[in-house]
Parts: C-alpha cells; sequence; structure tokens
C-alpha cells in the first residue's frame, strides 16, 4: 500500500513539475519570476523522497493555484487521502475546488461526484444523498449521472430504502448489470418480508412475483411464496413452488428440504415425499437429500435395511461426512442405543467434526457461515451464498 502511494505522490510531482515548465513557457515578461512555487515544489519534492507524504501533500496542495491546468491534480490528491482514510482532509480539497467560480460545469460534476464519495466514506449519508440527487437531476454529463445513480442506489441499499433504492436503479441499472438485477429481486424479496411482518399478505406476494419478473433465477422468492402457501395451508402449490428451484439453481437444494418435507407431511403422503426426493437425487446426490430420503423409507418400511442399503449406495459413489454420522447413528440404533463404546466414539467425533464446519459460502468473496446470508456481509453481494458441497458438506 505504502509503495501505491508513493507511486501516486510521484506521478503528482511530476504533474506539478510539467505544469511549473508550461507555466514559464507560456510567460512573456521579461521581469525574472518569483522562485516561491518552484522552491515550495522542490520542498514537496524533497518530503516525498523522505517519506514524510503528509508534509508533502500539504506542500503540494500550498504549491499549486486552482486553475484549469490543476484542478486534476487537485481532485487526485483529495482522492489519495479518501483512499488513505482521511476522509475529512479530502472533503477540505474537493470542497475548495467547488468555492472556484472558473470551474466548468463538468469539472463542478466531477468534484461533486468526488465529495459525495467523502460523505459516504464519512458516512455522512444525507450530505451524499443531496449532492447525488442534484447530479442526477442537474447533471448534462451522462457519464457523470451514470456514476451518481450507482453510488445513490449503493447508498440507499446500505440505509434499509430498497423501494427508493429501485426507483433510482430502474430502468438503466437493471437491464445493464447483472447484479443490480439479483440485488433488484432480493429488495423486493426484503419489501414482501416487511410486509408479510405487517400482515400484509397480498402485498408480499405481489412484490415477490414482481421479484421473479425481475430476476426469473431468484431462489429466495419461490421459498417465500412456498412458505406463504404452507401457511396458508396450501400444501400443493407449496410444493409446486419448491419444484421450481432446482431449475433455478440446483445448489439450493439443500435449502428447500425442510419446507418441503413439513408439507409433503402435512398431506401425510410419505410415499409421495419418497418419490420426489428420489427425483432429486437423481439431480443432485447431495448429502442432505440422502439423508432426508434414508430417514423417509426407514420411517415408510419400519425398519433400517433399506436407510442402511441406500447410504451405503451413496457412500460408494460420492464420500459424505454427513452421510457416515448418519450411517453411524443407524448401526447404534439397531444396536438398541447403547453398548458399543467404539460407535458412541465414532459418533462423537462425527459430530464434533460436522459442527465445527461452516455450511453456507459466499461465491465471489469466499466468506464462510452457518446461516444462509441473502446478503454476504463482507462483500455485499445480493444471493451469492450457497450451500457448502464436498465431502465435509452436501
Amino acid at each position: 500500500m505504502t509503495d501505491v502511494l508513493l507511486l501516486a505522490l510521484l506521478l503528482a510531482a511530476v504533474a506539478i513539475g510539467w505544469w511549473l515548465g508550461r507555466r514559464e513557457r507560456r510567460n512573456t515578461a521579461p521581469a525574472p519570476q518569483s522562485p516561491t512555487l518552484a522552491r515550495d515544489y522542490f520542498v514537496g519534492l524533497n518530503y516525498l523522497l523522505n517519506d514524510q507524504q503528509d508534509r508533502a501533500i500539504e506542500t503540494f496542495i500550498g504549491a499549486l493555484e486552482v486553475n484549469s491546468d490543476t484542478i486534476e491534480t487537485h481532485i487526485a490528491l483529495g482522492n489519495l487521502f479518501r483512499t488513505r482514510g482521511e476522509a475529512d482532509r479530502a472533503v477540505k480539497v474537493h470542497q475548495n475546488l467547488l468555492a472556484r467560480p472558473t470551474l466548468s460545469a463538468q469539472q463542478g460534476d466531477r468534484v461533486q461526484l468526488e465529495l459525495s464519495r467523502d460523505f459516504l466514506q464519512l458516512g455522512l449519508l444525507d450530505r451524499a444523498e443531496r449532492l447525488l440527487y442534484s447530479l442526477i437531476k442537474d447533471s448534462h454529463n451522462g457519464e457523470h449521472r451514470h456514476a451518481a445513480r450507482q453510488l445513490l442506489v449503493d447508498l440507499l441499499e446500505r440505509e434499509g430504502e430498497y423501494q427508493q433504492a429501485l426507483d433510482v436503479a430502474q430502468p438503466a441499472l437493471i437491464k445493464e448489470s447483472n447484479d443490480v438485477r439479483r440485488a433488484a429481486a432480493h429488495w423486493l424479496c426484503e419489501i414482501a418480508d416487511q410486509e408479510r411482518q405487517s400482515a400484509s399478505p397480498v402485498l408480499a406476494r405481489r412484490h415477490l412475483k414482481q421479484a421473479l419478473s425481475t430476476d426469473r433465477q431468484c431462489v429466495r422468492a419461490n421459498l417465500m411464496l412456498a412458505d406463504m402457501a404452507l401457511e396458508t395451508g396450501q400444501y400443493r402449490q407449496a410444493i409446486r413452488l419448491l419444484q421450481r428451484i432446482p431449475d433455478q439453481d440446483k445448489h439450493f437444494i439443500p435449502t428447500l428440504l425442510e419446507p418441503l418435507g413439513r408439507a409433503y407431511r402435512l398431506l401425510d403422503d410419505e410415499e409421495g415425499l419418497i418419490r420426489h426426493l428420489e427425483s432429486l437425487l437423481e439431480t443432485a446426490p447431495y448429502t442432505s437429500v440422502i439423508i432426508m430420503l434414508a430417514e423417509a423409507l426407514r420411517r415408510h418400511h419400519g425398519d433400517t435395511e433399506a436407510a442402511q442399503a441406500l447410504l451405503t449406495r451413496e457412500l460408494e459413489r460420492s464420500p459424505s461426512l454427513g452421510a457416515v454420522d448418519y450411517l453411524i447413528r443407524l448401526y447404534h440404533q439397531q444396536e438398541g442405543g447403547t453398548g458399543n463404546p467404539r460407535i458412541e466414539l465414532l459418533q462423537r467425533h462425527t459430530h464434533t467434526l460436522l459442527q465445527a464446519r461452516p455450511r453456507h459460502r459466499c461465491q465471489r468473496c469466499g466468506f464462510s457461515g452457518e446461516p444462509l446470508l441473502w446478503q454476504c456481509p463482507r462483500c455485499r453481494s445480493w444471493g451469492t451464498t450457497k450451500p457448502i458441497t464436498g465431502i465435509e458438506g452436501e
């Protein structure tokens, strides 16, 4: 990081030196020039070479007059402060630029954009929001307006203002960016969740259907619709909604198993559950599917032999710590649940290993944990956290 900052400051120093030379060439007056600016430049360069970066930056800022030739350098220095975590100093630099009447409209938009980034880093969200709304409304530069819209959407999402984020993002950002489209579907799910809590199921369903029309791959919307169908006794409808999820993303099959089992149990249809789980097993031989199917076979047939045969066959195809743990449990039950210290020791170890493992991982940044979080807390991506697969996973 220090090397990057040093390089940035060296580039700034070169830019100042170039400007000094250009100014000298333009000057046609015969009188000798004041050496103050050149002296400040070399003093700043000396600070830089002696690794006194703070004093170097202050000297360069003091040496540079704000004009059309130095605006970009001032912006770069302000951004450098923000990169170093000194957003308060960046605000001073950028506000000093905005106070200059010589700025063109495009330059003013650029400085306001950087100032809004400073405010965001400082947590001054209201001030950043006002600046960004102003840019979206008044800027004649499409690039600046687009960047302001992206920043404002990010700000509104952070504040939990999901409907406002949708209003700002539509339709341009949602159409052009897969990430924004996926995020927009989750914002609609968040709104629907709030409506469920406030006893507005009709509005919640409407927003969940809108989420699916925004992003057809939104697993969360179908899970929520299925859960609402279960609440109202529409068990077959819940099963139909859950059947859509493997086509959306088969990695979420483990997530749908609990409501699927609940729906079939409420229908008292154990055979239907077994058939459904067998079809899911053909799609994806995940550990949780194998265990749930083995348990359904054990309940349905009244013994453990069918369950043990299934587990043995699937373990030969793909080893899994969770399946081994369940198989040990079946052996333990077959012996009456007592008496074999070796089996008890094995089960204790497998339990310890399973409890220590994370169950879900973000596919973008690698953050992992036990619960399924629809927004990754590290990279803030929506819908990228999925069940972990492999020997210690599904």
